[in-house]
């Protein structure tokens, strides 16, 4: 849906004209899984994808929102009765960042929303945070707050973590919050620091293909959290404040100190070895070099499989199906349990592919994949 049809349908809903419009994406992380709570690196850029929002300021501390993906009316809610975990519906996304902007001391006193998004849920693509993200950059605006873009994602981060209730990290609102058209956002978890690397997979003859399993997953769900607290306990048990303090080098002698720590083991083992994965891959892109990144991707694959243990049988037919018919590299893309895995290809390939995926599902008995490619797009902005 576009900018102007989601201004017409606001109007149509509230009665007057929006006092604009913006867009915030969706993205794929192309590496860096399960490393932004470990204070780690991650390489996400932002998809074409994206969720829109037609907002205007009230004065009445009364938020208003309806979504065009959501049926029923117009939901309304008083600011001053919005309580972390008191919502388990899509309103607790855009909810949550009002309580997080109010909560920082942020003057907020009421939004009319309508929202409509193009990022498909539950498959990996960060559908959430490009809710959280549009609302945050319209109110910023609109309030002129002058909050900086990687004050905006720790504040929608905030929203999601305590008042939805997902154990997410920063990566998700950062990368729809600060991506560039044409680049991926080296970021360090830690200090936030941000490298543009340029990621023009057209001119070199190349494409990556998002195959969305179909599979939904939720980050609320208890095996995320689980990940996240055996992390936390390697960390503890190894004397770090996160496994990013593990150097690669020093992998084998920190996993001979976890003992009979089996489960905490292979979590150690998959972040430290893909934080120096993502390192790998900038290098690799910064030298030129974009194919080689292709076996780092499965490198990764075969570690959130095995170690972290967060993939899926459909999930890994569609790298296994990948690798079997030419691609240069596939692995499973975001939280896990399900949605979406990403296939590194050359152009000419990509029908091919796209045909071998559909045909190994159907012959598996799986829901159609969905297949698109995935272009390194901008970041949020005002768009009417």
């Amino acid at each position: 849906m576009g900018a102007q049809q989601v201004r017409e349908r606001f109007a149509e809903l509230y009665g007057a004209e929006p006092e604009g419009v913006w867009a915030a994406p969706g993205r794929v992380n192309l590496i860096g899984e399960h490393t932004d709570y470990n204070d780690g690196f991650v390489m996400p850029f932002a998809l074409p994808h994206r969720a829109t929002a037609a907002v205007s300021r009230r004065t009445d501390g009364v938020l208003r929102l309806h979504s065009a993906d959501a049926e029923g009316p117009v939901v309304e809610l008083s600011l001053d009765a919005l309580a972390p975990q008191s919502d388990e519906n899509w309103t607790a996304y855009p909810a949550g960042v009002v309580w997080a902007l109010r909560e920082a001391g942020h003057a907020i006193t009421g939004a009319d929303v309508h929202l409509a998004s193009t990022v498909p849920t539950g498959a990996g693509l960060s559908s959430s945070a490009a809710l959280e993200v549009v609302v945050a950059l319209a109110l910023n605006d609109l309030y002129d707050l002058g909050l900086q873009r990687w004050q905006l994602a720790r504040l929608c981060q905030r929203a999601e973590n305590v008042y939805v209730g997902a154990p997410t990290g920063i990566m998700d609102q950062t990368a729809s919050a600060c991506c560039e058209s044409g680049h991926a956002l080296f970021l360090d978890t830690r200090d936030l620091s941000q490298q543009q690397i340029p990621f023009d997979l057209a001119a070199e003859g190349l494409r990556l293909l998002v195959v969305d399993t179909q599979v939904k997953h939720a980050h609320s769900g208890g095996e995320y959290g689980k990940r996240r607290a055996g992390c936390e306990k390697g960390a503890a048990l190894l004397g770090v404040d996160a496994l990013r303090d593990i150097a690669y080098a020093d992998l084998d002698a920190a996993l001979a100190r976890l003992g009979d720590e089996d489960e905490v083991r292979r979590l150690v083992r998959h972040v430290v070895t893909e934080d120096q994965r993502v390192e790998r891959v900038v290098a690799l892109l910064r030298a030129g070099e974009t194919r080689s990144i292709g076996p780092v991707l499965t490198e990764g694959h075969a570690s959130l499989r095995d170690d972290f243990r967060i993939s899926c049988p459909e999930l890994d037919l569609v790298v296994d199906t990948a690798l079997a018919n030419g691609a240069l590299g596939a692995r499973m893309t975001g939280g896990g349990f399900g949605g979406s895995a990403i296939v590194l290809a050359e152009a000419t390939d990509v029908d091919t592919l796209t045909k071998a995926a559909e045909e190994a599902f159907a012959a598996a008995g799986f829901t159609a994949p969905r297949v698109f490619e995935a272009v390194p797009s901008a970041g949020a902005r005002q768009v009417n």
